[in-house]
């Protein structure tokens, strides 16, 4: 009796990261959900009811998403695993506070269909299913993707905009006016917008962009609990700093200090939330010191000579393309193992 209770039992096998120290994935994930929190509060108290329901239909539409597709290939739904919201939130956190919601659906199933499922799911997808989302928007929608609300409108939880309930595939229509990022204010008019205005979140910009201090709270929460790499948004953050500063120094007109590089647009969402995804970001430590690195160079690159105020998405994406060979690159050598020398008959006598 006893035998055949034990040839019942099974062996679960789980996408990593494994449980080496009595954490799940579900306990990772649910602390990241955690540390989005009170990016996702500033944004609702900074736009109000557009940015409620932006961040309500993104992520009901990922989690949504992911269980159509697990029980249209007959397997157990894996929304419980909390990716699904985590990719749900940060999309939302992307997106411009008045977006049509046909839109954020849009580009929510792309997000889980295209940027997770595609590949495998959990622990296969080599590109940040957030910013596969945004990025196809950011492709299909150009103009509804750079229109933006003004921060701390007086009527914001009590009117929602007329763009957001916009009719598929229409053009919206939005109310009163609207006003420009912080980078672009830089980029076209050499306008520089106050560091206490960054920091705290008073200006323009996508939902989860705008208050550099909510977004570092959570990284540090992550951080602290050992559920994040901290050196790849350090590696960032120098490598953007450190730029910034030498061709600031060389041109103080045209190319911005180092703090407004660090506090402006999406980079501190970026580096602390979308490139430090376990499975898309690089193993070993000198990977991720390469791949911060890598991406804070094209950040720079992009914002300061590209036709585009904004770069984070972009060079996140090809960090996470350039992950597997940064891996295969600084690998440690195996113990005990030694490189086969060439014989010199092997070698040829060119």
């Amino acid at each position: 009796m006893k035998s055949e209770r034990a040839v019942k039992k099974t062996l679960e096998i789980e996408t990593s990261p494994h449980i080496v120290s009595g954490r799940s994935v579900e306990d990772i994930m649910r602390n990241v959900v955690w540390a989005l929190l009170p990016s996702v509060a500033f944004a609702i108290y900074a736009f109000g009811l557009a940015a409620l329901w932006t961040l309500a239909v993104a992520t009901f539409t990922c989690v949504a998403t992911e269980y159509l597709l697990c029980r249209s290939r007959g397997e157990s739904s894996t929304v419980w695993d909390w990716s699904a919201t985590i990719t749900g939130l940060i999309y939302g956190l992307t997106l411009p506070p008045a977006l049509p919601l046909w839109m954020v659906i849009f580009g929510g199933v792309i997000a889980i269909a295209l940027g997770k499922t595609l590949f495998g799911g959990l622990g296969k997808n080599p590109f940040n299913p957030a910013l596969v989302g945004r990025a196809f928007l950011q492709a299909a929608f150009p103009s509804a993707m750079t229109t933006w609300s003004p921060v701390l409108a007086p009527e914001r939880f009590l009117i929602l905009p007329s763009s957001t309930l916009t009719a598929p595939f229409m053009t919206p229509q939005y109310d009163g006016f609207t006003a420009a990022t912080p980078l672009a204010l830089q980029k076209f008019d050499s306008q520089l917008t106050e560091i206490g205005a960054l920091m705290s979140g008073v200006t323009s910009g996508s939902l989860g962009e705008t208050c550099a201090l909510t977004i570092l709270l959570g990284g540090a929460w992550l951080a602290a609990r050992k559920m994040m790499n901290w050196r790849i948004p350090l590696a960032i953050f120098v490598t953007v700093a450190l730029l910034s500063a030498i061709f600031h120094t060389l041109d103080p007109v045209r190319y911005p200090g180092p703090l407004f590089s660090l506090f402006s647009g999406g980079l501190m969402l970026g580096a602390v939330f979308m490139a430090t995804d376990m499975v898309a970001s690089p193993m070993t430590s000198r990977g991720v010191v390469i791949y911060g690195v890598v991406i804070g160079v094209l950040v720079v690159v992009i914002r300061f000579w590209g036709g585009m105020p904004e770069g984070v998405m972009y060079a996140i994406l090809l960090g996470n393309a350039l992950s597997p060979h940064i891996d295969s690159l600084t690998q440690s050598r195996v113990y005990g193992h030694t490189r086969r020398a060439v014989p010199k008959r092997e070698q040829g006598t060119g």
